[in-house]
């Protein structure tokens, strides 16, 4: 799977630039500068298992806080009325990745933003939603009722966390798998002014839609273990990938650390502070070229059950 790079040109048309797979909006940001500062506090766990003061924005300059980051389609994946619960997986089988993203308000110094919803999800270790499970990941994959799992097909690899005071909010996933014609990456929203009800987080508005991804090398060394080894074909590195621009954590390039660094089976832990503007407003919905739902979800399938050269394939 590592071998064929050259190809990777096929899964798009190479005339169509990164950037303008991008919906550009105003007032949203990522705070990168703070990610490498943050990594320690924000992995620290108290003795009673609750977070530790994750206060790397403390010492956050202005200019850190307002790297300027466009805000990327939600792509044709995306369901209302996901699950406020820490763990998604659902015992779905795949790498154990721990999420912990930090959400601070870039209007105001880079203070935490309390109480964020942050919304987050992705696709299996062979590259299936749930609600879309007939959706072709392109290669070769078992069919995704092949796994055998428990997981529900409407809810797996979906979830909200609320931040707590910190701004922080951590989920237990898995690591991702990938699909044609995409790199590896979870789709992440951050509302406020909504509220928990009946399990989910309702109301407010959408401040940030974005992704976020994953270093090539680490990203292949995982689709060689199982269940990830039995998807085969070629796969998507970061500069070949339409939505990713290639500026690091202010594209979503997320920090990654590993749980045991001989055995990446264990698992990893990934970090991003994400800096938003409490007053912007951008879905994502529709924007971008990765496409709009289809009208017939949560079981239908996303714009094309095959692969696709073009930025309006799947995202």
């Amino acid at each position: 799977m590592t071998g064929n790079h050259g190809s990777h040109g096929t899964h798009r048309d190479t005339t169509i630039s990164r950037r303008r797979a991008l919906a550009v909006t105003g007032g949203t940001v990522v705070a990168g500068g703070l990610v490498a500062a943050g990594l320690q506090s924000a992995f620290a766990d108290t003795a009673d298992g609750t977070d530790a003061d994750a206060s790397a924005s403390a010492g956050a300059t202005s200019s850190e806080c307002m790297t300027l980051m466009t805000s990327v389609t939600e792509g044709p994946y995306y369901l209302d009325g996901a699950l406020v619960r820490k763990d998604i997986t659902e015992g779905k089988a795949g790498v154990p990745l721990t999420l912990r993203l930090t959400v601070v308000d870039a209007t105001d110094g880079c203070t935490p933003v309390k109480g964020a919803a942050v919304e987050i999800w992705h696709c299996d270790a062979w590259g299936y939603y749930s609600g879309y499970t007939t959706a072709n990941p392109g290669g070769s994959a078992p069919a995704e009722s092949e796994e055998g799992d428990s997981a529900n097909d409407e809810t797996y690899l979906r979830g909200y966390q609320v931040a707590n005071a910190n701004g922080v909010v951590t989920f237990e996933t898995i690591f991702p798998g990938w699909y044609t014609p995409r790199t590896c990456h979870i789709h992440v929203k951050v509302h406020t002014g909504g509220e928990k009800a009946d399990g989910t987080y309702e109301g407010g508005k959408v401040n940030y839609t974005g992704q976020l991804f994953f270093a090539d090398d680490i990203a292949e060394e995982i689709f060689t273990l199982d269940p990830y080894a039995k998807h085969t074909g070629t796969y998507t590195v970061l500069a070949d990938d339409m939505v990713y621009d290639g500026a690091g954590a202010a594209s979503g390039l997320l920090t990654l650390k590993a749980v045991h660094k001989k055995d990446p089976s264990k698992g990893y832990k990934g970090s991003l502070t994400l800096g938003v503007d409490p007053d912007a407003e951008n879905t994502g919905a529709g924007s971008g070229g990765g496409g709009t739902p289809p009208s017939d979800a949560p079981t239908g399938t996303p714009p094309s059950d095959s692969p696709s050269p073009s930025a309006s394939a799947s995202s």
